[in-house]
């Protein structure tokens, strides 16, 4: 068995201005939300049209085409969305759930959403913002405090449903969250990882876990590089 882990590095890592670098394990895509949301008449618009054209062009009839479009249009809604918020980084998670009894071909597809966003506090210990953030926040359950490498974290969990008038399919959405303050004192960096998954809050909780704790408010390669990003990734493999 190899306990071996080996990091690829993202490019990201590399921008002087970043403000937190962290990994996470094999599974997760990132959704490079600058490219998705160029503004319009700029060089990155053409790239992200020229890339999206051929797709469209071979969809198989025009229904579906506009269908995609639709899609597409509020997928873009949303990270805006959530770039509004201070969101830096979106990541979507695809995991075979391996608890599950019967052969390969009959384990079923686990989805996810990971995201990191930033938020302003006010001034105060660490470890009392951790705290505070958890504490202020109400339908929080599953309160964990801990000592990781970055410094005070609290861990907490929340279940949302949609509204019956909100056009989002009644299911329940588990949203685990890693709150991480930074050593400034002034903002705190919230780590959340969603999914319909509710029953596999054990294993989801152990995902944010680990990626946890790899976060880093210094570059750990001390590169100089830019780069376009403002977070450092990388993923692990194992």
């Amino acid at each position: 068995m190899n306990t071996e882990t080996r990091f690829i590095v993202d490019e990201s890592v590399r921008d002087p201005e970043a403000d937190i670098w962290f990994a996470v394990p094999d599974g997760f895509t990132s959704l490079p939300h600058d490219a998705l949301l160029p503004e319009v008449g700029t060089p990155a618009a053409d790239t992200l049209r020229s890339a999206v054209t051929p797709f469209l062009e071979a969809a198989p009839s025009d229904l579906i085409r506009a269908r995609l479009v639709a899609d597409y249009a509020r997928a873009q809604q949303l990270l805006a969305a959530l770039c509004v918020v201070g969101t830096v980084h979106c990541a979507v998670g695809l995991h075979r759930d391996d608890t599950e009894g019967g052969g390969t071909a009959n384990r079923q597809a686990l989805f996810s959403f990971f995201t990191i966003t930033w938020r302003d506090t006010a001034v105060a210990p660490r470890g009392v913002t951790a705290a505070r953030a958890v504490t202020s926040a109400q339908g929080h359950t599953g309160v964990e405090y801990a000592e990781l490498p970055c410094g005070p974290a609290t861990f907490s969990e929340s279940i949302l449903t949609p509204s019956a008038g909100s056009g989002l399919p009644r299911q329940a959405l588990l949203q685990i969250h890693t709150h991480l303050p930074h050593p400034d004192c002034r903002r705190l960096a919230v780590l959340t990882l969603s999914t319909t998954a509710v029953a596999r809050r054990r294993q989801y909780r152990a995902i944010l876990r680990v990626i946890a704790e790899t976060v880093s408010f210094d570059n750990p390669l001390e590169f100089g590089a830019e780069s376009e990003h403002r977070t450092g990734t990388g993923r692990g493999q194992s």
